[in-house]
């Protein structure tokens, strides 16, 4: 089978199929997203991020591959669930809800309002909703008041060593290209400009090629488990939406750049032992402070097939396909569950299952469709 027809199929008779299925709440609306392995829900909790991400995927799935009028009638019940109980009386979204919308957790920093604006923005698209697009656009500012201070009163690093995080300009350069067609063409150019300078010229060091998780302002590093600390998925994900704005732009540079640094991390972060990129390293090879550091986890997986397909397309290097053979054999032998449908999520250092979830409190109905779609179509292009 053709990898573009592997994805496609993967997609629609597989995990889309999984969603419909299990996850929505048909009493109070929203999704539920704590799914054992045949899709049982196993607690009832909605985590507001996880609710944006799903109401987005079956929006975008409306919007790029068929005017499916289910998908659309499951993408408005979780913009009708965010906007009702989603957010506090500032816009302010929270971390978790109960499963009818009483706030349990506010939210400790604001990709909860990140997920929320990319579901207003592209539900707006499917739908016409004119007053979910002006959500969408109060939404996004809203973030952006917030962005120096992301965590806000829970932001752990204080003037003795001002780190900043990776995090925030690598999900802005992503947010703005989905609220391309809602923003003024002057905003989506400035924050391009701000988010690929942020990642290609503070957090990617020189010296090493690999993206740094935590940096102090002007770029330079700390010696200190933040300081030292090296996301791979993190930093994979970002060359993507870098390779997506280089497209954009026809920077090729910037495409090539990007196309680079995913196999600078690559090379770096690979399991030599078992298989699999880790899911944290020390820049300098101490232990860790996050003791699940040698997990292998789904989305790094899956961004990672992402990453080197659309990169592959774009430049032909042949060092990208050799890549994506690899990781690619990894993944769909370890994650993927043709039986019951959906990716397991979480393997330990030997490649075995660790968890028996389909969902949680952070897998939710985004990495694996998201990542089916975006191979499916740049396999297209690329034809194989």
């Amino acid at each position: 089978m053709k990898y573009s027809s592997l994805y496609k199929d993967t997609l629609l008779n597989n995990v889309v199929p999984f969603w419909e299925k299990h996850s929505i709440d048909t009493v109070n609306g929203g999704y539920f997203t704590c799914l054992d392995p045949k899709g049982n829900v196993y607690d009832t909790d909605k985590f507001i991020w996880l609710q944006g991400r799903q109401a987005w995927t079956f929006s975008m799935l409306y919007n790029k591959v068929e005017k499916n009028e289910n998908w659309l009638a499951i993408a408005k019940s979780g913009i009708d669930f965010l906007k009702k109980y989603g957010m506090d009386n500032n816009g302010d979204f929270y971390f978790s809800v109960t499963d009818s919308g009483q706030p349990l957790v506010k939210a400790y920093n604001i990709f909860s309002d990140c997920f929320a604006a990319m579901a207003f923005s592209q539900y707006a698209k499917a739908s016409g909703d004119e007053a979910i697009k002006a959500l969408a656009i109060k939404t996004y500012y809203n973030i952006l008041k917030r962005k120096d201070h992301p965590k806000g009163p829970y932001e752990k690093n204080t003037n003795a060593r001002p780190l900043i995080g990776f995090s925030l300009p690598m999900i802005l350069s992503n947010l703005v290209l989905e609220l391309e067609n809602i923003l003024e063409p002057e905003e989506i150019e400035k924050t391009i400009d701000y988010s690929v300078h942020q990642v290609m010229n503070i957090f990617l060091d020189k010296k090493t090629g690999l993206i740094f998780e935590n940096v102090l302002p002007d770029g330079t590093h700390h010696d200190s488990f933040n300081g030292r600390l090296l996301n791979p998925g993190h930093g994979i994900e970002a060359m993507w939406f870098m390779i997506d704005i280089g497209v954009r732009r026809n920077d090729q540079a910037l495409i090539d750049k990007a196309s680079q640094t995913i196999i600078n991390i690559l090379e770096y972060s690979w399991d030599t032992t078992y298989g699999g990129l880790f899911y944290f390293m020390d820049i300098k090879g101490n232990p860790p402070q996050q003791l699940e550091w040698d997990q292998k986890l789904w989305w790094v997986h899956l961004e990672t097939l992402v990453a080197l397909t659309k990169a592959y397309q774009y430049t032909n290097n042949e060092v990208l396909l050799k890549w994506y053979h690899k990781v690619h054999k990894y993944a769909w032998s370890h994650f993927h569950d043709p039986e019951h449908g959906e990716w397991y999520g979480y393997l330990n250092r030997q490649g075995e299952v660790l968890l028996h979830l389909k969902g949680g409190k952070w897998k939710g109905c985004f990495h694996v469709p998201r990542a089916m779609y975006q191979c499916w179509k740049a396999f297209e292009n690329i034809n194989l």
